[in-house]
């Protein structure tokens, strides 16, 4: 069947935009986006990949934001307001595609008409003058910001505020930039380069922390979107329509429920003020809430924290996770993990379109919690049978996301230019920034606690993959991670982080550390159909080293691994067989199968 070719305009109008035009800024782009959108909705989910696959490349800084345009702030924040507006339009249109419209907003700021964009223009002159900073760096940067205001503003205000409060030390300055991405060289790429290194005085330190303080506020609450690094989520609501314009400021959480509850700056002098009312139709109850979470958004104890922002959820049905405080839980009894895992649990099946597994999920660890209290027999075996439907579900949610976006990335990345390592890890760098990966994390923490109460296994498969190769052991993953192997390798590694690469060539890693089902390595694993798999057992890790250099057969299953020498010849029998029964690889059937329908659609 024909595939209806409705993403003409994206590979036309985008492409052309983003490759050969002469006249660029971020306000085209969100305004081709909502141009863009009525196709997409026609499209359904892979239509609304290509925006999120496009509009995360803008939020990350992969693509150039402005080249030869000047554009007024408040045109930038009236185009991110069309946007938002058509996107919660489609929202409550299409239940079907909600999470991936939400990840669409999560990289848009908030925008707004008017006054609301004009303050970045406005502040930085006051800034200027009651600090008495207006030439050097100051008078570049401000240049810039009437010019073409972009994502990039937010990180230098930030290199601002660090650089001040290190005691004018310039290192520090330099620092936050780099670590964000953003070299001397790209400073003076702007079609306004900053040419110069701040260079305040000490009696303006006081006046410009608390000014540039506010300014970041500004910017954040206009320019920039949800990141990777961000350890709380946004409030979304699903109840309310207008909350979900409101939150998807791209601010952090304090400004998002600031911007539900309104606020109000006064203008000075030339510079006009700003008053943004509260969200219309809010539950009863619920600002006061938001007022608790604003009270303890800072608390190490992130508990109370949590239960607010679940509290919260039930009166509007939100989108709220918390990704802080696993330290507190290193020496927590199980069944207090267990209960952070209902929490966790219960946001992500909230925030997923296809939840019903995740559901299924969350009623047997409500179970499971309610077994341990009681001091129920067999309740860590219940749990720990809990533990890997859950975890199966997280692998399954991660599949959907890689075959959802990965090859979009892939795709749209090669014409647009973008950087291979960004592309290479697009999709991970998502799963890992929501609520799904802390999920993993805290049953990582549960399942030695589990394994050792119900006297469970040796193994946990990670990666349920058979392999052939020659045993290679190594203390560390990270040593090795860029070495290509000759020959199919089973690696043997002591130490395995969770961030390392798998080497070329290795066909099976095994190793005493525990990474979670969506770390890096577990995600490179299945791809990559490695055989993959945690061994709590030291006398089956001997066991396994001993045989450094020899030739072993894996065959492993949902809970156990079985280990047999092979002699030389039998190595090229086994290629043989694998080549004769075997199917090819779902990496590339998933790709040809995309790139058939790219060849259709574009």
């Amino acid at each position: 069947m024909a595939i209806k070719p409705c993403w003409v305009p994206l590979s036309h109008d985008f492409l052309l935009v983003c490759t050969t035009i002469e006249r660029l800024s971020g306000g085209l782009k969100f305004n081709i986006a909502a141009d863009l959108m009525d196709k997409a909705k026609d499209a359904g989910e892979l239509g609304f990949a290509g925006i999120l696959v496009w509009m995360r490349f803008m939020a990350t800084r992969q693509l150039i934001w402005n080249k030869n345009y000047n554009v007024k702030p408040r045109e930038i924040s009236k185009a991110q307001d069309r946007l938002t507006d058509l996107l919660q339009d489609i929202f409550s249109s299409n239940p079907q595609n909600q999470e991936l419209l939400r990840m669409i907003m999560s990289t848009v700021g908030r925008g707004g008409e008017g006054d609301v964009g004009q303050r970045i223009r406005d502040e930085i002159l006051v800034i200027q003058r009651k600090n008495e900073c207006k030439g050097g760096m100051m008078e570049e940067w401000h240049q810039k910001l009437h010019n073409n205001t972009s994502p990039d503003d937010v990180i230098i205000c930030q290199a601002l505020i660090d650089y001040i409060k290190s005691d004018f030390d310039m290192s520090v300055y330099w620092k936050t930039l780099n670590e964000n991405g953003i070299t001397k060289e790209r400073i003076l790429s702007y079609d306004r380069a900053i040419h110069s290194e701040p260079n305040f005085r000490r009696d303006q330190r006081d006046g410009l922390l608390h000014d540039l303080g506010n300014y970041l506020r500004t910017l954040k609450d206009k320019m920039r979107s949800l990141e990777p690094h961000v350890v709380c989520d946004r409030l979304v609501g699903v109840g309310g329509l207008a909350i979900l314009h409101a939150v998807h400021s791209g601010a952090d959480l304090e400004s998002a429920i600031t911007n539900c509850m309104g606020y109000k700056s006064e203008g000075q002098g030339f510079m006009v003020g700003v008053q943004i009312n509260p969200i219309p139709g809010l539950p009863s109850g619920f600002p006061e809430l938001l007022r608790f979470v604003l009270k303890h958004v800072e608390d190490k104890n992130v508990e109370a924290l949590v239960e607010g922002l679940l509290e919260a959820r039930q009166e509007l049905r939100p989108l709220t996770a918390i990704e802080r405080g696993y330290e507190d839980l290193n020496n927590a009894g199980s069944e207090k993990i267990m209960y952070f895992i209902t929490l966790v649990l219960e946001n992500l099946a909230l925030s997923s379109d296809d939840n019903e597994d995740l559901i299924y999920c969350l009623k047997e660890w409500k179970h499971a919690l309610s077994m341990s209290n009681s001091k129920s027999d067999h309740w860590a075996l219940y749990s720990k049978s809990v533990l890997d439907r859950t975890r199966l579900a997280l692998a399954s949610k991660a599949e959907w996301y890689q075959q959802v976006l990965q090859p979009s990335a892939e795709y749209l990345g090669s014409l647009l230019g973008v950087d291979q390592g960004a592309l290479n890890i697009f999709t991970e760098e998502i799963i890992r920034a929501g609520s799904a990966a802390a999920l993993s994390t805290l049953l990582n923490r549960l399942d030695p606690v589990l394994r050792q109460t119900a006297h469970l296994g040796s193994w946990q498969v990670i990666s349920p993959v058979e392999a052939v190769g020659y045993v290679v052991v190594v203390d560390e993953l990270l040593t090795v991670q860029h070495k290509t192997y000759n020959i199919p390798t089973i690696l043997v590694a002591k130490r395995v982080k969770g961030e390392e690469e798998i080497p070329d060539g290795a066909v099976a890693l095994l190793t005493p550390d525990m990474p979670d089902v969506l770390s890096h390595v577990s995600v490179r694993a299945r791809n990559s159909k490695v055989c993959f798999a945690t061994c709590f057992d030291p006398d089956i890790l001997a066991n396994l080293q001993a045989y450094e250099g020899k030739l072993l057969r894996l065959k492993p299953t949902s809970a156990d691994i079985v280990y047999s020498e092979l002699k030389e010849g039998e190595l090229a029998d086994s290629n043989s067989t694998n080549l004769t029964e075997g199917s090819p690889s779902p990496i590339k059937l998933v790709r040809k199968g995309f790139q058939w329908q790219i060849c259709h659609i574009f």
